[in-house]
């Protein structure tokens, strides 16, 4: 294999790298496929079924038929030995040509050829591809044939003897039962499936196969047929069979890029073609094929998963489907690749790869009678499952829906019609006049042997018209949409014979044309949806070297900036497809491209836009909310119809070889020995597109070396780049050449690095983002994280979570394998005599606040958690029970410490997993959990956010200032909680009670509480600290601040009162004083500053100057605008910035106190409201309403002023003065009065009598500024939230 054979150095440009044969080896006779059963015989012992049936040795299982058993086949020849560009993988070959082993027939079954073709992807992502043709030749070696009729024997005596012959489907039962069909009835399989020595001719299966560096599937197809009918033949071909191996092998060199070429086979010529450089990738797999057998909806399904690289199962009985489908749904892809495992045919001994916790696209090959129920998956949680044969497709919970999904299957629908093809429903439904149209031309042809129909084109209609029984047919194929076109009907002729074969190029042809214009319907939506995606492309590094060495630091492209120019309803999949790996290594590529070449399908991409750009010159952005059709469909169709129809090159004919006569003879129905030393090595130079590509290979190498050489300055830097190039990307191919159990511990330890390096990206991540201020110091990017993308890194947090449960999973209970760990966890806690608390959980079981005084501690227990989500009704499916459950952990920040718990019992984590699985590797656990605690550091709200119509449980307390006050009223006290989603209403809190349970639909985060009491009693007043509200699942508590009086005669004599909540920080024994706090929100007026205002009299705390005021009226407006412009999912209360303690009433507060003379008056307090209360006196003076000489404005700012402050006092609430200026305030800010309400204050005379004459507000140019601040806010439309304006009907 290390050797390199003549010839070699020409292979890049080669249409063909190698030729071989599959078989079985005469010497070596009947071995089991050893791999495949070593994996029943440990699932067997996993399950806990005898082995008697089941020898471990040699493979052997005599529940089985012999001629449904598995056998080793083998690399019987190869040629050449070994091409330097392409190393011979035997085994990976040896496994995709004949993926479930050697198969034996006999004269009674069905021997038809059978092509397939796959594909090996190494691990740098290159491929390879395999075009296979498997047969049956007889067996004519005594020895297996003995040895297959003592196997029946040995079979017959097994099922005779056992009582019942059973086989549980375990993980495994994709393989057992595709290689063991449906074992139903044991009589009707051994009733057919018999051999007979004496009686039956045995035949074994046998493959020829070519290796390809490019996807020519239509040609190698016809190039093994023209081949095996060579094999078949009664008569040898022209040449022997060596001649034209060595022609496909050694002198038929690749089409150039934008050229056609055409090569011979045995029997006739072969033509393929290459696209342009500038034209898409080469497909050569039918696009037809793959919308007869999903039917389009199916397939924008399908594709959407794929970009959103989900685990995508394809099941089918034709290996042959499983690579068009996989093939096709990857070609359309551009400008993107996938970037994760891909095996479009997984050989049965390689079943355990679908345990791998990272994203897949495999196929598995099925066999009749195989019922999707029987197959269990390991994981199920993020897997598409596509069963091609019965049209049918499982997807993900969560499914987003692909961008401008309508338009996209609109425009592929016309073309789909243009082509005839209708989608499989349609099919069937139309499956009856098809045949009937069958019957009837059947008919037509065999008729003429009666001499009654002319040898020359009719129309079908003109012949059959005025027949009734067939204007009825006639009808039924209309309307079922049937088109009955000409035909020509005569003798079969040479000519008739070259027209069949005019006909199916033209067939080829159709499928050409339909292939380009599918495919350029995807790249111009792909166009139209990234025709900006340049400007959000981060450049952060001046070279390659230090943009590769800081990779994993930087952030390449402005995700945030690039979502709020999407349409609203295609965010749901951008913003999961921008975190995917294929459009970070689409963004890579793009800043490399500054100082590399850049790559293919980036060029060809870029090139689209800049002609897109071109001809939207006038535009200002190619971006547009409607749907944009593709305009070069037919242009695209002519390009590749004018290659096929000019023919550019043509290979040298097969010709006879320099070989010994008489080896090789041929004999129908067997492929002969051929002679390696013949094929083992080609002409030296001999070939004018080898010598020419030779040359100009030579001189690609030289300048790659030399560009190698220049930029390799240290090992390190080498070793910085190549870590940096694979960055985020996962196994790409399992390694099929060795497997044995060193590989496959090797493979695993892979993925479990994989996940422990994908968890601590993803954590990384989300703190990043989440950090605001602190990331854009580090140079990461936005302050803030919308919404939309914390939803997106946390639904992909549960992806990953799932993933790492489903890695080396034992027995699979369930689609979800986390919730089925946590279920067994509940079962095993509530077998316990009481609950045993966990060393994990001991210091931190009972959390508390960090005030005083609070509500009953809230236990902290994953059971109890996991009961909240079982509570749920809303949720339906385990999967969604998993990923509320994460996101309620996480909310809680208990995430990390629920999880260490749950593992902690090894004994039940030992029983379900395998020794290789991630979470049995306590290394990596470890650091797994370290990483998951890092995100106690923010605040996240993913549960309360996410699960909005929920019932919760909700715990409320108010505490008085006992000092000051009675520990309770002898007055009727009612509360109201409201929150972002909605309100409580009006409650009622039991008499001599402080603290009352209520539920309500989710409230979402809690940002006003009303509190109120009908004033009754001998003991009314009462001095309230604050009220505090617990949400009982989340443990989120709420704190609203009052340190106001509640009473008539008190204060300001309110009996109901507004209070604006801040968010507590929780913190544990062990952690309190510790752990980092996110800073609160705005909330209600503190006590101390309530306190400070004259209103309270007594001691005064120090009260702000002009300029304190005057800065924090800028500061409260300047939250409020910023607040407007924040996307309008993002904007959060804007009661808070109306009514908080550093909000717009706080500010106006202070100005309106400024200089106010506020002393005592007979024991009296005064107010602000008795100031707004007389001014509005004044102006209704009939004097003063109407004088000549105040403007229109003016006027109407009187009336206003005098009507909103009249309305308030006439409402039927008892809130008192300061209760009243707040509402005031509120109103005006509304409705866009309020600059002109503080113009007409600040110029009422009243002001000289109750303020001082340094007061702000008798300042002018004071005054004055303050309006225009003011102004600012009426370009906003503002919202007030229910509680703050209820009563007032204004």
């Amino acid at each position: 294999m290390s050797g390199t054979a003549p010839g070699a150095s020409s292979a890049p440009c080669r249409f063909a790298h190698y030729f071989v044969i599959c078989g079985i080896e005469p010497d070596s006779g009947l071995e089991a496929d050893e791999l495949t059963a070593l994996y029943r015989w440990l699932e067997a012992d996993l399950h806990g079924r005898s082995h008697s049936t089941t020898n471990q040795a040699s493979g052997e299982n005599f529940d089985q038929s012999p001629l449904r058993r598995n056998f080793k086949s083998k690399v019987l020849a190869h040629y050449p030995q070994n091409v330097e560009w392409n190393p011979f993988d035997q085994d990976a070959v040896n496994m995709l040509c004949m993926p479930k082993g050697l198969s034996f027939r006999t004269q009674a079954d069905n021997r038809d050829p059978q092509f397939h073709s796959f594909i090996i992807t190494r691990e740098d992502g290159s491929r390879t591809y395999g075009f296979v043709l498997t047969f049956y030749e007889e067996v004519t070696c005594k020895q297996i044939c003995t040895a297959m009729q003592t196997l029946y024997q040995m079979h017959n005596a097994e099922q005779y003897s056992s009582v019942c012959a059973s086989s549980s489907c375990s993980m495994d039962s994709l393989a057992s039962s595709s290689d063991e069909g449906d074992a139903t009835s044991l009589s009707k399989l051994h009733r057919y499936d018999t051999y007979d020595i004496s009686k039956d001719t045995l035949y074994v299966s046998k493959s020829i196969c070519l290796i390809t560096p490019l996807p020519f599937t239509q040609a190698c197809k016809r190039y093994l047929t023209q081949f095996y009918t060579a094999i078949t033949s009664q008569q040898p071909p022209p040449l022997p069979l060596e001649s034209y191996i060595y022609n496909i092998l050694y002198e038929v060199p690749l089409p150039p890029p934008g050229r056609s070429l055409k090569f011979y086979g045995v029997y006739d010529s072969i033509i393929c073609q290459r696209p342009g450089p500038h034209e898409l990738p080469l497909l050569d797999f039918s696009l037809r094929e793959l919308f007869e057998q999903l039917g389009l909806d199916h397939i924008i399904q399908l594709f959407t998963c794929v970009l959103l690289e989900m685990q995508i199962l394809l099941y089918s009985q034709d290996c042959q489907r499983l690579m068009t489908v996989a093939d096709c749904i990857t070609a359309l892809l551009f400008p993107f690749q996938w970037q994760h495992v891909y095996v479009p045919i997984l050989p049965a001994s390689l079943i355990h790869f679908l345990d791998a916790p990272v994203p897949y696209l495999m196929g598995l090959q099925s066999k009749e009678g195989t019922d999707r129920s029987k197959l269990e998956l390991p994981q199920e949680a993020n897997l598409c499952f596509v069963d091609i044969d019965n049209h049918f497709i499982e997807l993900p919970e969560d499914f987003p829906q692909f961008p401008n999904q309508l338009g996209l299957v609109r425009e592929i629908a016309e073309v789909l019609l243009e082509f005839g093809i209708s989608s499989p429903g349609s099919q069937r439904d139309s499956e009856n006049s098809t045949k009937l149209k069958n019957l009837v031309l059947d008919e037509l042809v065999n008729d003429k042997k009666n001499g009654n129909i002319p040898s020359n084109t009719i129309n079908m209609f003109e012949l059959l018209k005025g027949n009734e029984t067939i204007a009825r047919l006639q009808a039924l194929a209309k309307r079922t949409g049937v088109v009955v076109e000409t035909m020509e009907i005569g003798s079969p002729t040479v000519n008739d014979e070259k027209d069949s074969k005019l006909w199916f190029r033209k067939e080829e042809m159709q499928d050409y044309k339909l292939n380009v214009q599918i495919r350029e319907i995807f790249a111009n939506h792909f166009t139209v949806m990234f025709a900006e995606y340049e400007s959000f492309i981060i450049h952060s590094a001046h070279d390659l070297e230090s943009w590769l060495t800081n990779r994993e630091q930087m952030q390449n492209f402005d995700k945030a900036s690039f979502l709020s120019d999407q349409p609203e309803p295609y965010l749901p999949f951008l913003s999961h497809f921008i975190e995917t790996q294929m459009f970070a290594t689409f963004i890579d590529n793009k800043i490399m491209s500054q100082w590399e070449e850049k790559d293919p399908l980036l060029k060809v991409f870029d090139s689209r836009l800049e002609k897109m750009r071109l001809y939207n010159v006038r535009a200002p952005s190619l971006w547009s909310p409607l749907y944009q059709k593709c305009s070069i469909l037919k242009e695209s169709a002519q390009a590749v119809e004018q290659r096929l129809a000019k023919i550019d090159h043509t290979a040298i004919h097969p010709h006879l070889l320099d070989m010994k006569i008489g080896q090789g003879k041929y004999e129908q129905g067997f492929l002969p020995k051929l002679q390696s030393d013949v094929l083992s090595s080609g002409p030296t130079n001999n070939n004018r597109w080898a010598s020419r590509n030779s040359t100009t290979q030579r001189r690609k190498d030289r300048v790659r070396q030399h560009s190698e050489h220049l930029g390799l300055d240290s090992d390190l830097r080498e070793k910085y780049m190549q870590e940096a190039r694979s960055l985020g990307k996962n196994l790409r191919q399992p390694k099929l050449s060795d497997l044995s159990p060193a590989v496959i511990a090797q493979t695993n330890w892979k993925f479990v690095e994989g996940l422990l390096k994908e968890c601590r990206m993803k954590t990384k991540r989300m703190l990043v983002d989440k950090m605001g201020n602190e990331a854009v110091e580090l140079g990461h990017g936005e302050v803030n994280i919308t919404g939309l993308e914390e939803n997106t890194l946390i639904a992909s947090l549960c992806d990953l979570l799932e993933r790492i449960w489903s890695h080396g999973l034992q027995v699979k209970q369930g689609k979800s394998a986390l919730w089925s760990h946590l279920h067994q966890y509940q079962e095993w806690e509530k077998k316990q005599e009481q609950i045993i608390e966990s060393p994990v959980a001991a210091g931190a079981e009972r959390r508390r606040s960090d005030t005083a005084m609070s509500l009953p501690l809230l236990r902290v227990s994953l059971v109890q958690d996991m009961r909240h989500i079982q509570n749920m009704s809303e949720i339906k499916t385990d999967v969604g029970r998993a990923r509320a459950w994460i996101r309620l952990s996480l909310e809680k920040k208990l995430l990390s410490q629920h999880l260490k718990q749950l593992l902690c019992y090894q004994g039940l984590t030992k029983k379900l997993y395998k020794r290789y699985a991630f979470l049995r590797c306590e290394d990596e656990k470890e650091q797994f959990l370290f990483h998951l605690l890092s995100l106690n550091a923010v605040d996240y709200f993913c549960f309360t956010n996410v699960f909005t119509t929920i019932i919760i449980p909700y715990r409320s307390m108010i505490i008085p200032i006992k000092k000051l006050s009675n520990a309770i009223t002898t007055s009727n006290l009612w509360i109201c909680v409201s929150g972002e989603l909605g309100d409580s209403g009006v409650m009622q809190i039991p008499k001599n009670s402080l603290e009352m349970t209520f539920e309500c639909q989710n409230l979402g985060k809690l940002t006003t509480v009303q509190i109120g009491h009908d004033n009754s009693g001998l003991l009314a007043n009462w001095l309230v600290d604050c009220v505090m509200v617990r949400n009982e699942i989340t443990g989120h508590t709420y704190r609203f601040p009052c340190g106001r009086w509640l009473g008539k005669g008190v204060d300001d004599g309110s009996l109901e009162r507004i209070l604006i909540g801040e968010l507590l920080t929780f913190v544990s024994e062990d952690d309190l004083g510790k752990q980092s706090r996110t800073p609160p929100q705005q909330k209600s007026p503190t006590m101390t500053r309530r306190l400070s205002l004259p209103s309270l009299g007594g001691k005064s705390l120090t009260k702000p100057n002009a300029g304190q005021i005057q800065e924090g009226i800028g500061e409260a407006v300047n939250n409020i605008v910023k607040h407007f412009h924040k996307p309008e999912k993002e904007r959060g209360n804007l009661t808070v910035l109306l009514c908080g303690e550093y909000g717009l009433v706080s500010a106006l507060e202070q100005v309106f106190h400024h200089g106010f003379k506020s002393s005592r008056i007979f024991q009296k307090n005064i107010f602000i409201w008795d100031f707004i209360e007389s001014a509005v006196a004044y102006f209704e003076t009939t004097d003063q309403i109407g004088t000549e000489g105040d403007s229109l404005l003016r006027l109407s700012a009187y009336k206003t002023l005098c009507h909103y402050v009249n309305a308030i006092n006439t409402a039927p609430r008892n809130i008192g003065k300061d209760g009243k200026f707040q509402l005031l305030v509120c109103l005006g800010t509304r409705d866009r009065l309020l600059p002109q309400w503080i113009s007409a204050l600040a110029e009422c005379p009243t002001i000289t009598r109750m303020y001082e004459e340094t007061a702000l507000l008798r300042d002018h140019i004071v005054a004055n500024s303050l309006i225009r601040v003011l102004q600012i806010l009426e370009e906003f439309n503002i919202t007030l939230e229910s509680s703050l304006a209820k009563g007032i009907g204004i």
